[in-house]
């Protein structure tokens, strides 16, 4: 067994090696045009009354105000639902994923699941006010790859919108938007991980897997100068699309999740002894917490109050809800019996699929997405995991690695342009060639190739930093302490008394 997985882990860090090199050689010959000087914009009550016109329908549509040459500001109704959409994304992680991971472990190691959604927390959020913001959307480097400087230590980020990404909130309220995405990636992460890695080791691969691979993948596919951000690139190479996260977040920490459990190995006792979940009370709840919280995750990535931000609240729902039904269906049939785990594992699998699509797919297509949501993953669980024997405690990889994959080519195929104009303007879509793509239906070549360089960043970088971090620090408790449970080892705590 340890040669296949030795195998498996070279033939997939050559193949991801083979991706990043491709993705490098296809933007060596790119020229950028110069750019013609904008106007100097006007405040609004010195501007022409058809342009005011304009100016107010662009605010209240999420539309572009450029043509009216008045200076964009922050519009309330907007502002307002990106400060809840915050809250809900940080509430995914806190306390939702911790409730969810928390339920799903063996008690003597509930704390620890908790400590990581807390410690995470603090720590991205550091990093992100000193330099990740700016590394993922600054764009004073002019790099496809990486941001800019231009924002570190949040320099500069006040009230005004920064109109690279959104023209009607204000920069401080998506940079701190955009910081709860950043602190929930790296936490799915440790569900494989689960009850047998230091959390000394687990904050210092985060630190590290920030940098190596959440900022670079961000920036790729959401910042203004990415190789990867076919909406609003219009230099992007490759005109991919994921509307809130399916490659960002949800392949990048699947495929680093199977890396980093290959690597660190099973839990003492596995296959061996029961290991049961603990309280699937908690896991019940923190489910739910995470489909709440999720409508800030999808529908708030639409970055205003709007037609779009509708459309993904409704595809969320419908996939969801389907793919929660259909788990425990396929349990019914193949085993006699559904389960509440099942029930929680689908509702969460069709998070993970639609949130690529949210925004670009109708009512038809959530659908669709729902169904194969709810069967590739289960099996991912219930067949892949068993036959290649590696121990993905919480199933990290087989509903976010294998369903943020899913979710990323089936993106391609269900795309609809008239849920969303982006899609098709002639501002970035028509120059990059992602509108072309999507007349061809040849969008999902697109989607594999944003899929291949994910993956490859994730496994290659996933193993260079648990090397580092095993050699500096060593990556697992003693035998003995995880026997006692990592709450009293780590922390010197236990989650229960009684």
């Amino acid at each position: 067994m340890k040669n296949k997985t030795t195998s498996v882990l070279r033939l997939l860090a050559a193949v991801a090696s083979l991706a990043i090199l491709g993705a490098v050689t296809s933007t060596l010959h790119a020229q950028d045009a110069p750019a013609a000087p904008a106007p100097t914009p006007v405040a609004f009550t010195n501007a022409p009354a058809a342009a005011q016109s304009a100016y107010l329908l662009a605010a209240l549509t999420n539309g572009d105000p450029t043509p009216t040459n008045i200076a964009p500001v922050a519009v309330a109704g907007h502002t307002a639902w990106m400060m809840v959409s915050a809250a809900l994304v940080l509430l995914m992680t806190l306390p939702g994923l911790a409730l969810f991971y928390g339920g799903l472990v063996r008690s003597k190691n509930v704390l620890s699941m908790l400590a990581m959604c807390l410690g995470i927390t603090g720590l991205v959020a550091i990093i992100w006010w000193a330099v990740g913001y700016s590394l993922v959307f600054g764009t004073n480097f002019a790099s496809p790859f990486i941001g800019g400087s231009e924002f570190f230590f949040l320099k500069g980020i006040d009230s005004a919108p920064n109109t690279s990404y959104a023209y009607w909130i204000p920069q401080n309220v998506f940079c701190i938007f955009q910081l709860t995405f950043a602190i929930i990636t790296p936490a799915l992460i440790f569900g494989a991980t689960a009850e047998r890695l230091k959390f000394t080791a687990l904050m210092a691969f985060v630190g590290l897997w920030m940098f190596v691979v959440y900022f670079p993948l961000a920036h790729m596919v959401w910042g203004a100068t990415g190789l990867m951000n076919g909406v609003w690139n219009a230099d992007a190479k490759i005109p991919a699309i994921d509307f809130a996260g399916g490659t960002v977040v949800h392949m990048s920490s699947g495929w680093s999740a199977l890396i980093l459990c290959i690597l660190l190995g099973k839990r003492v006792g596995h296959g061996k002894e029961p290991m049961p979940p603990h309280s699937l009370v908690l896991t019940m709840i923190g489910t739910g917490l995470l489909w709440v919280g999720w409508y800030g995750f999808n529908a708030g990535s639409a970055l205003a109050a709007d037609s779009v931000a509708a459309n993904a609240f409704l595809t969320t729902t419908l996939a969801t809800a389907v793919a929660a039904f259909v788990w425990p269906l396929l349990e019914f049939i193949l085993k006699g019996k559904p389960s509440v785990l099942g029930m929680c594992s689908g509702a969460v699998a069709g998070l993970v699929v639609i949130t690529p699509a949210c925004g670009f797919v109708n009512t038809t297509g959530a659908v669709i997405i729902g169904v194969v949501a709810g069967v590739v993953p289960y099996f991912a669980v219930t067949v892949v995991k068993h036959l290649f024997k590696y121990d993905d405690a919480l199933d990290t990889f087989g509903i976010h690695g294998v369903g943020g994959t899913v979710g990323a080519l089936l993106t391609g195929v269900l795309v609809n342009p008239s849920v969303n104009g982006n899609l098709v303007s002639d501002a970035y879509a028509a120059k990059n060639g992602l509108k072309a793509a999507i007349e061809s239906h040849s969008l999902i070549v697109a989607q594999a190739k944003a899929a291949g360089i994910t993956i490859a960043l994730a496994v290659v970088g996933t193993i260079i930093i648990t090397l580092i971090v095993k050699l500096l620090i060593g990556l697992r408790p003693t035998d003995e302490a995880e026997h006692q449970g990592l709450d009293i080892t780590d922390h010197g705590e236990e989650g229960y008394t009684h």
